[in-house]
This record gives C-alpha cells, structure tokens and sequence, in this order.
C-alpha cells in the first residue's frame, strides 16, 4: 500500500503542471508532504497526513500574531506556527494592500 501511494503522488507531481495544482497554506506542498510521510513513516501515517491536509488547507484561515510571530488558524482552528507557512501567505503580513480574500480579515 505504501508504494501505491507514493507512486500516486509521483504521477499526479509529474503530469499535473503547477498551474493547474492548488496553492497550498503551507510551507511544505501538500503532496510533498503526504509523499514523505508515506516514504518515513509508511502508508498509514501517509493516509492520516493526507487527511489532515485535506482537511486544513482550504480558505477560511486567518492570521494573528503571538509574541511578534505569525500563525495561521485553519478552517477547523488548527494552529500553524510561522515556520510551516507558505511565504506567499506570510507576504499578505508584510503587503495587506494586496491581500487575497481568502478568509475573514488579517489582523496584519
């Protein structure tokens, strides 16, 4: 099982271009990420960080501060640290004027 889903990932990484993948909340690609967990910790731990993904990187997220570092809370209000979040998102920080309307208002 474990090679089916690294071998999925393979597949949709190649024939799918990047314009047409969504863009992700987070640091590390949603598939990047499922696709290493799969490969260390073998296919259940693949299937529960697919799940986790699918289930917090959607719209909806907002941002905040806590003693002067960023977090994303997600749809489902999972806390993401700085360090785990896309820079495009952390640009909305630095560049409000161009924000995206992804979710309620930025507190940035």
């Amino acid at each position: 099982m474990k090679y089916v889903i690294l071998i999925i990932i393979h597949i949709y990484q190649i024939f799918v271009p990047k314009r047409f993948r969504g863009r992700c909340l987070f640091n590390e690609s949603c598939s990047n990420y499922v696709y290493r967990e799969t490969k260390e910790k073998g296919s259940k731990a693949g299937i529960i960080a697919l799940r986790y993904r699918i289930g917090n990187c959607r719209p909806n997220y907002f941002l905040t501060e806590n003693n002067g570092k960023a977090l994303l809370v997600t749809a489902h209000n999972q806390i993401v640290e700085e360090e785990y979040i896309d820079k495009r998102i952390l640009m909305e920080k630095l560049n409000p004027a161009h924000n995206r309307v992804d979710g309620p208002a930025s507190k940035y």
